[in-house]
C-alpha cells in the first residue's frame, strides 16, 4: 500500500469506524460483509432491510460511510457499486468534514428551494461519474 492510499484510508477512518459500528449490528441481523476493492461491502438481509425501510424511511439503497458501504441487499449493492464508489473517493477527498459537508450542502439546496438529495452536489457528482462510464 503506497503512502497515498494509506492517507486516504486513515483520513477517511473517523467515518470508516462509523461504517464498521453500523457493519456490526447489520452483521448480527444477517448481513453479508465482504471486501471489494479496498471497500467493505455490507449487503443487508432481506428481513432486516424492510426493518432498516420501515423504521427509518430511508429513501435509498444504499449508503457510503468512508469505506463502508451498507446495501440493502446483494443486488442493490451491484447495482450501486459504482455510484457508492465515487462518494469513497469523496470521503478520501474530504475525510471527516465529508460527514459535515454532505448533509450542510442538502440543507442549502432545500433552502435554496431545491431537492436536497438530487441537488446535492455530491450526488449530482456521482451520478455524473456514473454516466461517464457507461
Amino acid at each position: 500500500m503506497s503512502p497515498t492510499t494509506s492517507f486516504k484510508y486513515i483520513w477517511a477512518s473517523p467515518a470508516s469506524a462509523l461504517g464498521v459500528c453500523a457493519a456490526g449490528i447489520a452483521s448480527l441481523a444477517g448481513a453479508k460483509i465482504k471486501r471489494v476493492s479496498g471497500v467493505l461491502e455490507v449487503s443487508l438481509a432481506p428481513r432486516s432491510a424492510m426493518l432498516c425501510k420501515a423504521v427509518a424511511c430511508t429513501p435509498f439503497a444504499a449508503i457510503t460511510l468512508g469505506h463502508v458501504v451498507i446495501a440493502c441487499s446483494a443486488k442493490e449493492q451491484a447495482a450501486h457499486r459504482q455510484h457508492e464508489r465515487v462518494h469513497v473517493a469523496q470521503y478520501e477527498l474530504w475525510g471527516p468534514l465529508f460527514l459535515l459537508a454532505y448533509p450542510l450542502e442538502s440543507i442549502f439546496q432545500w433552502l435554496c428551494g431545491r431537492q436536497a438529495y438530487l441537488d446535492n452536489r455530491f450526488e449530482v457528482a456521482a451520478r455524473a461519474a456514473c454516466r461517464e462510464l457507461h
